[in-house]
């Protein structure tokens, strides 16, 4: 039996249905705009993000009585001033704690490698003094590389001022519009399907309660996460405590990958300033602490669905994404992987029974 026969058989049986073909092909329609015209439309994309977040809030409102067009303006102007205030509050902590910690670098590194000379007389068995030199020669070389890579991108980094004032202006319109005109866009949307569109349907109704739970989900897992360490930090009396408290927060942005990186600057800063001692290890075990709490913890009360998946998945998922979009594929990994754990329920020949029947 040829492989062209076996792939026609498959074909046929995954996709002889209508509503499974125009499933694929919508998916192909919607993967091409993303990677063709995705940089042109990501501010729509931005105010989709900011919209989903937002229209929890918006709807208790209009559940208490409050007409939508006022409770929309409520929401967004609360939700513009409380992010202006954090702005406000963090980034000049941040930006100071930033540059003195880039001023101290090159004191920590020689710190490093003071400590590294030192291994080939307390392991001569094991550690020889040229692997040391060739190790520090290749760090060396890769640090400017790294430092002249920095320094470009500071530099092309200037002409997207001009795209900064489009996201302040058109953003949040956008998502005014998105939260007043939500039922408006939804008929639109219904009306532009195709009527083969059972499990376009099904999918969807899936797809638009998980996103919705998973963007507010991560809002909240980084606002819990970022204020613990650096209440932690600051206690603990550990310097660049906001920067690293910060960094950490925004690590659960990347599941298992960010908590794995942002480790290294946290567990430098504390060797730098404490060096081996006591202290060093009781940040270490609270840090620890706070890991294991977000991951075994919060983690599993905020994304029920999510943490369902193999972490093999979302490590896949991550990394596929995430160099295929950016930032946005990194963010929405876990949710288009569940977006393809659904296709591939829906094309398995297991429909939902609520979506049976074609909508009128």
């Amino acid at each position: 039996m040829s492989l062209v026969t076996v792939f026609g058989r498959w074909y046929r049986r995954k996709f002889s249905d209508p509503d499974a073909a125009m499933l694929l092909i919508l998916i192909l329609l919607t993967a091409a705009v993303l990677v063709v015209w995705g940089e042109i439309i990501m501010p729509v994309l931005v105010a989709a993000v900011i919209a989903y977040l937002l229209d929890w809030p918006v709807s208790r409102l209009i559940r208490v009585g409050v007409r939508r067009s006022v409770a929309c303006s409520l929401v967004l102007v609360g939700f513009i001033t409380l992010t202006i205030m954090t702005l406000v509050g963090l980034v000049p902590i941040i930006s100071r704690q930033s540059i003195n910690l880039i001023q101290e670098t090159p004191l920590i590194w020689q710190k490093a490698q003071d400590w590294i000379l030192t291994l080939p007389d307390k392991y001569p068995d094991y550690v020889q003094v040229y692997q040391i030199h060739q190790m520090m020669e290749g760090l060396n070389e890769r640090l400017v590389e790294v430092g002249q890579q920095l320094i470009s991108a500071s530099f092309s980094s200037l002409g997207d001022v001009a795209a900064l004032l489009v996201y302040l202006i058109l953003v949040p319109l956008m998502v005014f519009f998105m939260l007043k005109d939500k039922l408006f866009f939804l008929a639109s949307i219904h009306k532009a399907l195709p009527q083969e569109r059972r499990l376009i349907t099904q999918v969807g109704h899936e797809m638009n309660s998980q996103i919705a739970n998973y963007i507010r989900g991560k809002v909240i897992e980084i606002v819990i996460v970022g204020i613990v360490s650096c209440i932690t930090f600051i206690l603990m009396d550990l310097r660049y405590a906001i920067l690293l408290g910060v960094l950490v927060g925004l690590s659960v942005l990347i599941p298992y990958i960010g908590a794995a990186v942002v480790t290294i600057p946290v567990a430098v800063v504390a060797m730098f300033q404490w060096g081996i001692s006591p202290e060093f290890w009781y940040l270490i075990i609270a840090y620890s602490i706070i890991q294991a709490l977000d991951g075994n913890l919060l983690v599993p009360l905020l994304f029920s669905e999510a943490v369902s998946l193999h972490p093999l998945y979302i490590i896949v998922a991550v990394l596929f994404f995430g160099g295929l979009w950016g930032f946005w594929g990194v963010f929405f990994a876990i949710p288009l992987a569940t977006l393809v754990k659904a296709l591939i329920t829906a094309w398995s020949g297991n429909p939902d029974p609520r979506f049976h029947q074609h909508p009128n």
